[in-house]
């Protein structure tokens, strides 16, 4: 059994999952001023697509586990909410990072919270936002965005294909550490709409996008003149990156990852280990010289824990 096959524990045992169940609803302890915890808030949807897609809520569970797993001495405390929390000034307490997994655009979870969000993100929290969640519409949320993580999907700028993209070089930063190239299919968003000059934003996953991407007509999600343009020269497209913030935010950091439609996606190493080092880097976690390597979850593993978290329309068939 793999070490960090305690979820599937969870499933057989009816008091842990009694016990997970209650997690999401009651009142946690919180990390006060003397405390040395690494507080994780996840904030998502249960799914929006079916049976192994969009696995928002399943997605952060694993997450979550990896890295409490992974930094026993940072006595992590992950947090999580599905859908916006009821009690936010309790939930983002002493937040480290917050990560945002869950459906975007107009029904992403942040909008209608800005400014009590821009004030979480001014106490130095980190931010990561994955998949769907790093779209936004234009307004308050993408103003948001572009401040707390430095880019964003904006609609008829970036696009939303799926494709096999090919990583090959990486950057010297922690978030890349270990990572080793690795292609992989997956529903890539790319032409992300950017801070000016990419001032503060370091691109961890860049790939050049093949002409089939462009297949699609134009429209909000599917194609634009400027995204066609790019294509065609061959211009790298930056679907993983972070974010050093200014002293407004007491240099908070943000992890932007566009992949992670499929869930089944974890079993690549490389795949599992840039996010994971993405979501800790933001937590300000120190990130081993070899990356967080954790064991392969096998599909038996993924589809229990997508049983025990998923939403009815996450359930199999």
């Amino acid at each position: 059994m793999f070490p960090h096959q305690t979820l599937l524990n969870l499933r057989l045992n009816p008091l842990r999952s009694l016990f997970a169940a209650f997690l999401l609803v009651a009142p946690l302890a919180q990390a006060g001023p003397g405390d040395d915890k690494t507080v994780l808030c996840f904030v998502s949807h249960k799914t929006s697509h079916g049976f192994g897609a969009h696995e928002y809520a399943a997605g952060c569970r694993l997450i979550g586990q990896w890295l409490e797993e992974t930094y026993p001495d940072a006595k992590i405390e992950s947090r999580y909410s599905i859908n916006w929390p009821t009690d936010p000034a309790t939930f983002f307490q002493d937040a480290d990072t917050v990560i945002f997994f869950c459906s975007g655009g107009g029904g992403h979870l942040v909008n209608g919270h800005v400014p009590e969000f821009d004030a979480v993100m001014r106490t130095g929290a980190g931010i990561a936002c994955l998949h769907y969640g790093v779209e936004v519409p234009i307004g308050p949320s993408a103003k948001g965005m572009l401040a707390w993580m430095g880019g964003y999907f904006e609609m008829n700028w970036s696009v939303n294909p799926h494709w096999v993209a090919s990583f090959e070089v990486f950057p010297g930063h922690p978030a890349a550490n270990g990572v080793k190239p690795f292609a992989i299919d997956d529903e890539w968003y790319f032409h992300m709409r950017f801070v000016e000059g990419l001032k503060g934003v370091t691109p961890i996953l860049s790939a050049v996008a093949p002409a089939e991407t462009m297949k699609r007509p134009d429209g909000p999600h599917s194609g634009n003149p400027a995204v066609r343009a790019a294509v065609a020269k061959g211009e790298p497209q930056h679907v993983a990156w972070t974010y050093e913030r200014g002293d407004d935010y007491q240099k908070g950091r943000g992890f932007g990852f566009t992949g992670l439609h499929y869930h089944w996606n974890w079993e690549d190493d490389n795949f599992r280990k840039t996010v994971l080092n993405g979501v800790a880097w933001s937590a300000r976690l120190e990130i081993p010289a070899n990356g967080i390597e954790t064991a392969k979850p096998t599909r038996e593993f993924l589809e229990a824990n997508i049983l025990e978290y998923g939403g009815e329309q996450g359930r199999k068939k």
